[in-house]
């Protein structure tokens, strides 16, 4: 598959060095893969289109200047595409698992990326963090749980005004309808859902886009592992 000239049909330009740092990382991820669980995705064309691809439908929702975290970034998505799209973006990458951290900071050095670091914690615990609560413009977040317990991980990183940018697969509905509580009780409302295919349709894709309005209560987030447990 051709990246250039599969983001071009989603109006993402992209020039050759950026390209250049899409194949090497590529080829760190199949090699890291080998030897630590990074993605059930290994044929190149399909890590184009389903990684590279997918993690770079987020970019028009995204300034070049935005604080940006990504939690539970597993190999990178979409921090890594983002910070290579949109070089001034100062990135955190979250994740609980530190051998991905490793891989991660082994991406960051062999690609030369600046103002963006990894870091292992579990957003529950980091988001309490005063050098991280309410800091962030956008939270974003790809495929890590369901909306209710997804917006406890995200909204208390951002401060009144960003937004979290949630990136979904198929069939969302229940999730919003469900979620709904969650979103309002820790200060946010629901902006716009945007659904499209990431290849001729198949692949299905929403990103919801969800405003801070108001200060995240401070009870929130709860323990480790009362999220998911106990979606609000």
């Amino acid at each position: 598959m051709d990246l250039k000239q599969k983001l071009n049909e989603f109006d993402i330009q992209i020039n050759d060095e950026q390209l250049e740092m899409f194949n090497k990382y590529m080829n760190l991820l199949l090699e890291w893969n080998e030897k630590i669980n990074l993605t059930a995705i290994v044929e190149p064309d399909e890590v184009k289109l389903k990684h590279f691809v997918d993690s770079l439908t987020v970019l028009k929702y995204i300034n070049d200047e935005n604080k940006i975290i990504d939690i539970g970034t597993g190999a990178g998505f979409p921090g890594i595409p983002i910070k290579i799209m949109m070089p001034n973006t100062k990135i955190t990458l979250l994740d609980s698992l530190n051998k991905r951290i490793n891989f991660l900071n082994i991406v960051v050095e062999t690609l030369n990326l600046k103002n963006i670091q990894a870091i292992h914690g579990r957003a529950e615990e980091l988001a309490r963090n005063k050098l991280h609560r309410e800091k962030y413009d956008i939270a974003v977040s790809r495929a890590v749980a369901n909306l209710s317990t997804l917006v406890e991980y995200m909204l208390p990183f951002v401060k009144v005004g960003g937004k979290c940018i949630c990136m979904k697969g198929a069939n969302v509905k229940e999730e919003l309808d469900k979620a709904q509580n969650a979103i309002k009780e820790l200060g946010g409302e629901i902006e716009k859902v945007d659904n499209f295919y990431l290849s001729d349709n198949d692949n299905e894709r929403n990103i919801i886009i969800i405003k801070k309005v108001k200060e995240t209560k401070s009870k929130y987030p709860r323990k480790a592992g009362t999220p998911s447990k106990e979606p609000l």
